[in-house]
């Protein structure tokens, strides 16, 4: 059984402020995992979470996690000026994207970001905008076909857009190093929500093997690897967890026997995970306000798909307690459902619950990362609050939810705006 973070009376005490829907945050959790993370890598001195941005834009956050010794791994021009207004600047971000636009390759620059490329005809564009490059540049490895793991074909790198061929990345080394790059980084994603502890270590040794042939042939200096993200989180209450502990072990073992081998004992290893940081320490607080009895059993809640979307989007499983009945027989089956005008708008499917009745406050489970950011305002619904449950028990307004006029903003150009605000 999946347990929470908050407790009912915490909720009731909650909302006599902040009313749901909300996504809550547990900082006693997120600094815990945050330890454990550097813990599991601190046999390799320079060690770095680049923390995936993208999933928790939160700049309280932010700070937490920079604090715990992380940076950010940024894709957007928004997501580098969130990153600059935290403090977090130069080498400590990671500057990940694709089809990007000239602006965000300069205003990454400007910060002293670290650019990652995703194709080599961005060496072109980033020279041009720049006026030449930086001394220290990674490029996205892209092995194409099917990646297997250890339980079989885990995903299909061929299909993604993502990413350079080993061709590529030769050639682009060496152009690089050309034009007078130093340093030298490799990245890779190919794998997500990855439950088991072989990923890293596998793709690890894919990459060493890698950075050893791009020494030996281009004569160049490999300063960093990128295991960038993938580790996952169970999101099922019988699923088992990834151990980063043994994560970490496996990667060392795999640094000693190719790089260190070669001679290359300084490489630095770097992560960039969102999920496994941040997943398990937030969950989006609503409440039951309507129940319909027609072919199935309906609980209508406060929250819906804009406020959490995986559910509907991907058919994601999100585990669900009922505040006060967590001891309660699950017997009673339901669909779970938002206010959305779409049918696919439901949290739960035919889900076991206690009985629910209306004004019960109903967790959902592990929306820490790519919950709230994902949301949108479809049907007009605002965006929530995100709160902050502190160490010593109190709780943070971090984001205050969207009003009217948030939602109208944008239509300052038209006459009717001052009528909608």
């Amino acid at each position: 059984m999946k347990k929470t973070f908050v407790t009912l009376d915490e909720v009731r005490e909650i909302v006599k402020t902040y009313p749901t829907p909300f996504h809550l945050y547990d900082e006693k959790g997120i600094r815990e995992n945050a330890k454990r993370v550097y813990d599991a890598f601190s046999w390799n001195p320079g060690f770095r979470e680049y923390f995936a941005v993208k999933a928790t834009p939160n700049p309280f956050l932010l700070n937490i996690l920079h604090e715990q010794g992380c940076g950010c791994d940024c894709s957007s021009m928004t997501e580098l000026m969130l990153s600059e207004a935290c403090g977090i600047t130069g080498e400590e971000i990671m500057f990940s994207s694709n089809d990007t636009p000239v602006e965000e390759y300069r205003k990454a620059a400007d910060l002293g970001a670290i650019i990652n490329l995703d194709d080599i005809s961005h060496i072109e564009i980033v020279e041009k905008e720049l006026g030449s490059l930086p001394e220290t540049m990674s490029c996205r490895f892209n092995p194409g076909g099917f990646y297997k793991l250890s339980n079989g074909i885990m995903d299909n790198p061929g299909d993604s857009k993502y990413g350079m061929t080993e061709e590529q990345i030769f050639e682009a080394f060496q152009i690089m190093k050309k034009k007078g790059v130093k340093h030298f980084g490799i990245h890779a994603f190919l794998v997500s929500n990855t439950v088991g502890n072989d990923y890293y270590p596998t793709l690890a040794s894919t990459l060493f093997k890698l950075a050893v042939r791009l020494k030996n042939t281009c004569g160049v200096h490999i300063s960093f690897i990128n295991l960038s993200g993938g580790v996952g989180i169970p999101y099922t209450p019988d699923g088992v967890g990834a151990d980063i502990a043994k994560i970490g072990a496996g990667v060392h073992e795999a640094y000693d026997r190719i790089l260190v081998r070669n001679g290359m004992d300084d490489v630095r290893i770097f992560t960039e995970m969102g999920r496994f940081m941040m997943g398990p320490y937030g969950c989006l607080v609503t409440k039951a306000i309507n129940e319909k009895h027609i072919y199935k059993e309906y609980i209508g809640v406060d929250a819906c798909a804009a406020n959490l979307m995986r559910p509907a989007m991907y058919g994601a499983y999100h585990h669900i307690t009922v505040l006060g009945k967590e001891n309660a027989k699950c017997d009673h089956k339901y669909d779970v459902t938002g206010s959305l005008c779409e049918n696919n708008d439901k949290f739960a499917i035919d889900r076991f619950l206690p009985k629910i009745d209306l004004g019960d406050y109903l967790v959902i489970h592990d929306t820490g990362a790519h919950g709230f950011s994902m949301g949108y305002n479809y049907n007009g619904r605002l965006w929530s609050a995100e709160l902050l449950k502190k160490e010593d028990g109190s709780v943070e307004l971090i984001r205050r939810a969207q009003e009217p006029k948030d939602y109208f903003s944008t239509f300052d150009c038209f006459p009717i705006y001052n009528k909608l605000v």
